[in-house]
């Protein structure tokens, strides 16, 4: 299928709020279907109940925004390749201008990312966010009473910062604390140089990493409309950024290879699984009558999301299971197992659209996803022997997370399809901002990856190839939000 191109600026280029609509493709049976499954398939590539984009994908964390993770990111840092960055984002479709509380990061709460470093599917690593909230002035409901021009501006009424810690074992050391979140971008009157804001809340913190918490623009791009009926039943709903003009809550951190490592030597095994979570404790206490207001919070920490890998919680689990999904561990996927190697989307796609399913048990799939992909389960060219397995294969548990080869290298010229692309820098080694996971997963849920590929599997997309605002080309690589006066 035709392909029509996008122009991509250089991500230091001024960041525009808005850019023209991709050029819809045309709509001959042949495209129609195509389009359909790709956008579509795309959502099923992911296979396990693992660690999913989770944009409002699960009943009760829909409930419950500040704490639903939305994606997970894991890529060796382009201008700094002896690192490894972390990406982790919560709060789907934050509305810029929703005032005048906007959007904090929750204080009953404990947001995580995790590190496997022996294909174990447990964490070595956990690196742990708390935050704490602070009114100047609680006479007034602004979020800001006059320009804000600094984090410490006695004009921004409302502040939030986080402790972060390294949990390794039975061991808990505290890397930094009380550093200063981004505030949210509420417009160009409050924060004429919200940029600057951004610079000032990263920190470079001791053992060579960096850290950011704040807002930022929505970096996963697709069309969601895959959910009417499968983008209107004759693919009329397709080419749209449905995230265009949405912030989220981002938390970036950047780390040393050593240190993610197993025995702190990439060298022995440069894979590394990455997932994030949200835990909340688990006893909440409403306010009554005369108090202030305030629920009471107690008991032990529950997990309540989990995300690694983009879009299987939504799409591949059925509804009974997805609650069930963001409160397990990686080291119980085995429980869903059957849904990636049977997947239902795809049998979807052949009664409306009547494009033939691959045939099933998807061993491709549980490769891609589950275990890490070597030359001999991979169906495109490699030049090295693996592409993201671990080195200690015989004692590896499949579990859905990103997993990342720290030693490919990564390019400054990146294809935006991945491995499937040729571009092994990229998903599902691991996953950079640029990446089109839609595109990416579609043509894996339609077999591309298989040994002998079906044609038409390379041909599918959604029409959105490209996130609407500019990522940046330093750390913290997300970009900025959009601001409520856009």
């Amino acid at each position: 299928m035709h392909r029509h191109p996008v122009v991509r600026p250089e991500a230091d280029a001024p960041e525009p709020r808005t850019r023209p609509q991709p050029r819809r493709r045309r709509r001959g049976a042949t495209a129609v279907t195509a389009l359909v499954l790709g956008a579509a398939a795309a959502v099923a590539g992911t296979p396990l109940a693992g660690n999913a984009s989770s944009h409002r994908e699960a009943p009760l964390i829909a409930g419950d925004p500040t704490v639903d993770n939305t994606d997970t990111y894991a890529f060796v840092s382009p201008d700094a390749p002896d690192t490894v960055t972390l990406v982790a984002n919560w709060s789907p479709f934050s509305e810029p201008a929703g005032g005048p509380n906007f959007f904090p990061f929750a204080t009953d709460a404990r947001y995580n990312l995790h590190v496997d470093a022996d294909g174990d599917a447990k964490a070595d690593l956990t690196y742990r966010w708390t935050f704490t909230s602070n009114y100047k002035n609680q006479n007034t409901f602004l979020y800001n009473t006059n320009q804000v021009t600094a984090l410490d501006d006695p004009d921004l009424n409302f502040t939030q910062t986080y402790k972060l810690e390294l949990v390794r074992g039975l061991q808990t050391t505290v890397l930094a604390d009380n550093v200063p979140v981004a505030p949210s971008n509420v417009g160009v009157a409050s924060m004429p140089d919200y940029p600057k804001l951004r610079a000032d809340a990263v920190r470079t913190l001791p053992g060579g990493l960096k850290s950011f918490a704040g807002q930022a623009d929505d970096p996963f791009f697709l069309d969601l409309r895959v959910f009417d009926l499968l983008y209107g039943g004759n693919a009329s709903e397709i080419g749209q950024d449905t995230l265009r003009g949405y912030n989220v809550n981002s938390i970036v951190l950047q780390v040393p290879k050593q240190e993610l490592a197993l025995n702190k030597d990439p060298a022995r095994n440069p894979v590394i699984g990455v997932w994030s979570t949200t835990d909340r404790r688990s006893l909440r206490l409403l306010p009554g009558t005369g108090g202030d207001g305030q629920p009471l919070n107690s008991g032990g920490w529950s997990q309540v999301s989990r995300l690694g890998s983009p879009l299987v919680n939504e799409v591949v689990l059925p509804v009974g299971q997805k609650d069930r999904f963001n409160n397990s561990n990686p080291d119980r996927d085995a429980q869903f197992l059957r849904y990636v190697t049977n997947p239902e989307l795809p049998k979807l796609i052949q009664a409306i659209y009547n494009i033939p399913a691959p045939a099933e048990p998807r061993n491709d799939l549980v490769a891609a996803f589950l275990t890490g992909v070597s030359k001999a389960n991979l169906g495109v060219d490699l030049n090295a022997h693996t592409l993201n397995q671990d080195a200690r294969k015989d004692k590896i548990i499949p579990y859905e997370g990103l997993r990342l080869n720290m030693s490919i290298a990564p390019t400054m010229t990146p294809n935006r399809l991945g491995v499937v692309g040729g571009d092994t820098a990229g998903f599902p080694n691991g996953r950079r901002l640029t990446d089109d996971v839609v595109d990416i997963e579609l043509q894996a849920v339609q077999g591309v990856l298989l040994p002998n590929p079906p044609p038409a599997a390379k041909a599918l997309g959604d029409a959105v190839d490209a996130n609407d605002v500019h990522f940046q080309h330093m750390f913290p690589y997300v970009a900025l939000p959009t601001p409520g006066s856009r």
